[in-house]
């Protein structure tokens, strides 16, 4: 027995001095990490063989929203209580945070764990901003959407630990349309008995002239940004048969629909409408919630209706943690980012702020699933695609918002509207590769 003792003994000091000799520290020559696992025999150090070890003396970091600070804080207390490393929060925007840290990483005054729009993430890896995150990838990877994961890889790897999906979906007035429509026919069918420009009452609005809420019309019926996942910058589908297509629909949506110009639905404008008791369905995202309750209207949600037979294809985005490239504690702030990024984590989230979950399971939730609003974006999330992460995503956006609009204000041909966006796109992305 005092021999199986000793040999236990003997086993779980020489894990611990493996463990601690090999933490992840940044090679400076060579950008090379050591993960900080347990070697498990085959050549590769993976997360299940033992958790990684935080630095001496670890301290971090964290850069987030001043409306995600009740989750922040929850995740730093139990963090420290459990890893004893101190965490703490600074206030910025997520949309914020790849621009300083560019200036404040090299620095080495950067937060250690960030937390970025997937499509920022392009820009983050070109400037080297960022690890990989190689530790968890697996969990990462089996846990959370697909859709997700494809969000936070880029070129090939992936970078981020998915915490948050967002997309938009269909709000409806309950006093005004009982039951939500699940195709566009039925939304034409509706709009000849209920619209009267006299009085402000329209069917449905969106954001006509802003290609992130009018993407369905060119992506359900097989349109697309760039190839291979919005990796390849060489194929652009923007204007191929399916986005043709979806084009020639969304322009018949102006005479049985929506007869206004383009610039008479702006974002404000339809939401006004719509908690003005007066619009009877709108599109808008997850962020609309508070203020729709706030206006007492009776609303609901639910998926897009669907376009030609098709379930309408919405662009998506995925909000995750990233661990700054430039740490002195890159074990620990990859520790923390698996910490507050797991099942429990995401719940704790939606729990505090709202957010909805990019894990599988936590979308199962009851919590979730007995949400009505929340569901629906749930629902649509499963048929979305994110936005191309890539830096030449820049480059789209004013050429296709200018063609919708040209299709829908002035009835042009949706093919050439298309192909001379798409060259704009392609002119662009030439000029910045000189």
């Amino acid at each position: 027995m005092k021999k199986t003792v000793s040999l236990l003994l003997v086993l779980t000091l020489a894990a611990t001095l493996t463990a601690c000799g090999s933490k992840n520290n940044t090679n400076e020559n060579t950008g090379e990490t050591n993960t900080g696992t347990v070697n498990n025999g085959t050549g590769n150090n993976t997360a299940e063989d033992a958790e990684l070890v935080p630095e001496d003396g670890a301290t971090l970091l964290v850069w987030e929203s001043k409306e995600e600070r009740p989750f922040v804080e929850k995740m730093m207390k139990e963090f420290k209580e459990k890893y004893g490393v101190e965490v703490k929060m600074e206030e910025l925007g997520a949309g914020d945070q790849v621009a300083k840290l560019t200036t404040d990483g090299p620095a080495g005054i950067g937060a250690d764990v960030v937390l970025f729009p997937h499509d920022n993430l392009g820009k983050a890896v070109a400037a080297g901003l960022v690890l990989p995150n190689d530790v968890y990838e697996e969990e990462a990877k089996s846990e959370n959407s697909d859709v997700a994961v494809q969000a936070v890889t880029y070129d090939g790897v992936l970078y981020g630990f998915p915490r948050a999906v967002e997309t938009y979906a269909m709000f409806y007035n309950k006093d005004l349309i009982a039951t939500p429509p699940t195709t566009f026919d039925e939304v034409k069918e509706f709009a000849k008995t209920f619209n009267d420009g006299k009085k402000n009452k329209y069917a449905f609005m969106w954001d006509i002239g802003n290609f992130y809420f009018s993407y369905p019309f060119l992506a359900t019926t097989g349109g697309f940004v760039y190839g291979n996942n919005g990796q390849d910058k060489a194929e652009i589908g923007l204007n191929n048969a399916g986005a043709v297509e979806g084009a020639t629909y969304f322009a018949s949506l102006k005479k049985d629909v929506l007869p206004l110009k383009s610039g008479d639905v702006t974002y404000d404008i339809k939401k006004g409408l719509f908690t003005g008791g007066t619009l009877a369905m709108n599109i808008d995202g997850p962020w609309a919630i508070g203020d729709i309750k706030k206006s007492g209207i009776n609303f609901g949600a639910a998926p897009i209706p669907s376009i030609n037979g098709k379930q309408s294809v919405s662009f998506s985005g995925v909000k995750a943690w990233y661990v700054n490239s430039y740490t002195k504690y890159p074990n620990a702030a990859k520790l923390f980012a698996r910490f507050a990024s797991t099942k429990e984590a995401q719940l704790d989230d939606f729990t505090l702020t709202g957010a909805i979950p990019a894990n599988k399971e936590a979308t199962e939730d009851p919590k979730i699933q007995g949400d009505e609003i929340v569901k629906a974006f749930v629902e649509q999330f499963k048929n979305s695609q994110p936005m191309p992460s890539i830096p030449e995503m820049g480059n789209v956006w004013t050429p296709i918002g200018a063609a919708l609009s040209d299709i829908w204000n002035a009835g042009k041909d949706p093919k050439a509207t298309l192909d001379n966006a798409v060259k704009q796109i392609e002119d662009a992305n030439a000029a910045v590769a000189k």
